[in-house]
């Protein structure tokens, strides 16, 4: 198992507590991810959202590309993955920035293909929000874009979205032929772009029965589109590490007591701007991305239990949330991540 994080670029992950102790900063953020990579974990994951959607969109956050850009300096090891939103994003240009960032971090740049769902950032931000299954005709015809122009000495396409003419990109990326492509989808239309389009598959938190039927679903269509099976499989989830059973529920208790606040504003457009498998409740929604539905919540002996069911399932990458982040992020690392690893060995 590879175990990736969140980077805490809202102030938090939790839509019911206003203090969180992790501040939207690039100092913070640095300091988390330089820890990270002393404490055995792989990759972090940056969100792209100009507007807060954890804390309220009145809110500070971090913008994700300059974030992961200075972050690809002042690290050795882990995986920068950055999610990026065709809608939001010249194709030309951003290829360019991703082998620029690529070039920095010596091949440690990866992205998330997110097609968007939330209508009144893109608004605000000038971004191409059109119908569900439109978004992923651009997302596809973006990533022909990019994927030329990481490849061919020159590159034209003519396409519904975008043209070009004999467009140039060097620097290539450090990996070949391209930097890992991960994404995410649930409705027929986006894991159709996925089994084709893509490298990875990621998911929100899911029960372990939710989560076998997906990775099943997915490697069945990637064989069925004649592709080799996909470099990993990832899921989001947000871990509560706690030494009794008392201590767990009543962390429990206190991050999902729903309340009337502004970091609800971007719910209506996520729960109906996309197309989603599992019905999602305010309470799912208390924490970012499902976090809670993998219920990696407990004792370390019992997390890294339930690790080790995911890992059987098929599942690789583990991308988590911490709450406040450093505090628990060496917490897990030090009582749960030696725990799987024992266990993975029969000890």
């Amino acid at each position: 198992m590879k175990y990736g994080f969140w980077l805490p670029i809202f102030g938090g992950w939790l839509r019911n507590v206003e203090e969180e102790h992790m501040p939207p900063t690039f100092d913070y953020a640095k300091k988390v991810v330089q820890a990270a990579e002393k404490w055995g974990y792989d990759t972090t994951l940056i969100a792209e959202l100009y507007l807060n959607d954890i804390k309220g969109p009145e809110r500070d956050s971090l913008e994700a590309w300059s974030t992961a850009a200075g972050l690809a300096a002042v690290t050795e090891n882990i995986e920068i993955m950055t999610a990026i939103r065709p809608g939001f994003h010249n194709p030309a240009v951003a290829a360019k920035m991703a082998a620029n960032i690529d070039q920095i971090s010596n091949g440690r740049f990866t992205l998330n293909v997110v097609s968007a769902w939330w209508a009144e950032e893109a608004r605000q931000y000038g971004g191409a929000f059109t119908e569900h299954d439109e978004r992923y005709d651009r997302t596809e015809e973006f990533l022909q874009v990019m994927k030329g122009l990481w490849t061919e000495d020159t590159f034209s396409f003519k396409g519904k979205f975008y043209d070009l003419e004999g467009t140039r990109l060097e620097p290539k990326p450090v990996q070949r032929p391209n930097p890992i492509l991960y994404a995410g989808g649930e409705s027929p239309r986006g894991k159709e772009t996925i089994v084709d389009h893509c490298d990875a598959y990621v998911m929100h938190g899911g029960t372990l029965e939710e989560i076998e039927l997906k990775i099943d679903d997915m490697k069945k269509r990637r064989a069925k589109a004649g592709k080799a099976g996909f470099q990993s499989f990832g899921m989001a989830a947000y871990i509560v590490c706690r030494d009794t059973e008392e201590e767990v529920q009543a962390e429990l208790a206190r991050i999902t007591d729903v309340k009337e606040l502004s970091a609800y504003a971007g719910y209506d457009d996520f729960i109906s701007k996309s197309q989603l498998e599992q019905q999602v409740e305010l309470m799912d929604y208390s924490v970012s991305n499902r976090g809670l539905r993998p219920n990696l919540i407990g004792t370390p002996e019992q997390i890294a239990e339930r690790i080790i069911e995911f890992e059987k399932a098929g599942l690789n990458l583990l991308l988590l949330q911490f709450s406040p982040q450093l505090e628990e992020m060496e917490r897990f690392s030090q009582q749960v991540m030696p725990l799987v690893e024992a266990k993975r060995n029969g000890k």
